[in-house]
């Protein structure tokens, strides 16, 4: 069997890749030993990136449906006031859709699949690992298999500690409308040193809580003993239990990304605790600068996929563990020196963060040599005349967008003094210019990094 690229693992970090590439016309293999969509929720939240990379896979009218804008997140202190609050940036959204956004996983990964599956270059094999396939021929390998990835180990490259290591329960509840009356309707971060505690609200009557496990608890006995933990909240007559599970919540990011002709994506490639949601994204994204690399297959483009995505994760990872350190400060005098601080800093007035504004553009890589803010960062993406999101396939090739092109989106261009854009097929910035000999000098830039 041929092919040019090997996908191993079908979760949403795989197949947004297989999709990608099979959209493309490269001749995928996706293999996973899984035979069908695990049927309980994992990952809680997607962004508008990710959402925007479902949109150019032919998809968001399949997964709209099964998602929502997230609430705000309200930070309570140690004596139950509020201390910091995360949110959403008003219409009109940037990318087209709700920055920040929960989902149903089942579901959107059913339509994932069903897509990457209906495409004529792209063969899928379940209940298979990639050993037990036999004479295979890839020109790249991908592993997309999870934190315990096979590939990663089998190239023998390991996890670089970011340090961080703590015990939580996620527990996820199909919550009746009694139960619903009883919560509150946003997000909670419950930053009490006693024990710390997030309430989520998802899609429907989907709600999770993720609860600090303490010090010689454990975790097998916790997850017995949920209604327990839950009892502020609910009783056993308000909820379906519909998973819980224990973790521990780790910061890891993989040493190497890329072996020779194996690259890994995903969790395979790193961890972060779950406290703003980056997860998924964080993989989707992976996937997304991939893709288009393998299609042109320069030795050199492919080197700066680690380049700009491992900087990125380690940097928002750094941003989620400052979170996660101030959620689970156990030392009571510590906590209430954090919501002093945290008030300090509000002037006693507590403003929404937009979430998004904590991701942090990209540093190097695949970027115009000629420097400029706007480098790195990601386009916006703009509607038509008749409200239609403008199709900017992924993975098709640079596009230039100019500023007369479309009157929406003229205050990005005011704002980064410049007349047209050079996109990039994953919708990051390469490069501006502020003329017509400008723009020459960045495309002329810009084929001779693609030739190298």
């Amino acid at each position: 069997m041929s092919v040019e690229v090997a996908v191993v693992g079908f979760g949403p970090t795989g197949a947004v890749l297989a999709g990608l590439l099979g959209q493309a016309g490269v001749r995928t293999l996706v293999v996973d030993r899984s035979t069908a969509v695990y049927d309980k929720p994992r990952a809680f939240a997607l962004d508008h990136e990710a959402m925007r990379v479902f949109q150019n896979l032919g998809l968001a009218e399949a997964i709209a449906p099964h998602t929502a804008p997230f609430t705000d997140s309200e930070y309570y202190g140690a004596r139950g006031q509020l201390i910091k609050r995360l949110g959403s940036v008003p219409r009109p959204w940037p990318l087209g859709w709700p920055p920040s956004m929960v989902f149903g996983q089942p579901a959107v990964e059913a339509a994932l699949r069903a897509r990457v599956s209906s495409l004529p270059s792209v063969e899928v094999r379940l209940g298979e690992k990639v050993e037990d396939i036999g004479r295979l021929e890839a020109r790249y390998i991908v592993g997309c298999d999870g934190a315990s990835s096979t590939v990663r180990q089998q190239l023998g490259i390991e996890y670089e500690d970011l340090d961080f290591d703590e015990p939580w329960l996620v527990v996820d509840l199909r919550v009746n409308e009694g139960g619903l009356a009883k919560l509150p309707r946003v997000s909670i971060q419950y930053c009490e040193p006693e024990r710390p505690a997030t309430y989520l609200v998802g899609t429907g009557n989907h709600r999770r809580w993720e609860v600090m496990l303490l010090p010689g608890e454990d975790p097998a006995a916790m997850e017995k003993d949920v209604w327990r933990l839950l009892a502020r909240w609910l009783a056993p007559g308000d909820a379906e239990l519909w998973r819980v599970a224990s973790y521990r919540f780790h910061a890891l990011v993989a040493k190497r990304w890329r072996h020779g002709n194996v690259f890994l994506a995903g969790d395979a490639a790193h961890q972060q605790p779950p406290f703003t949601g980056q997860g998924m994204c964080q993989g989707i994204r992976d996937a997304a600068n991939l893709a288009w690399k393998l299609m042109h297959g320069t030795d050199e483009l492919l080197n700066t996929y680690e380049m700009e995505r491992k900087p990125h994760v380690k940097r928002l990872t750094s941003t989620i563990k400052e979170i996660g350190r101030l959620i689970c400060e156990r030392d009571p005098a510590a906590a209430e020196a954090r919501d002093r601080r945290l008030l300090d800093e509000a002037g006693g007035e507590i403003r929404t963060v937009p979430r998004q504004s904590l991701i942090p553009p990209l540093e190097a890589g695949f970027l115009s040599p000629h420097a400029h803010p706007a480098n790195g960062t990601l386009f916006p993406q703009p509607r038509l005349r008749d409200g239609r999101l403008m199709d900017d396939a992924l993975g098709t090739g640079f596009r230039v967008v100019r500023k007369e092109d479309f009157s929406e989106i003229m205050p990005w261009f005011e704002k980064n003094d410049c007349v047209a854009a050079l996109v990039r097929p994953d919708h990051y910035v390469y490069g501006v210019a502020r003329d017509a000999r400008e723009l020459e000098r960045q495309l002329e830039s810009m084929r001779a990094g693609l030739q190298r």
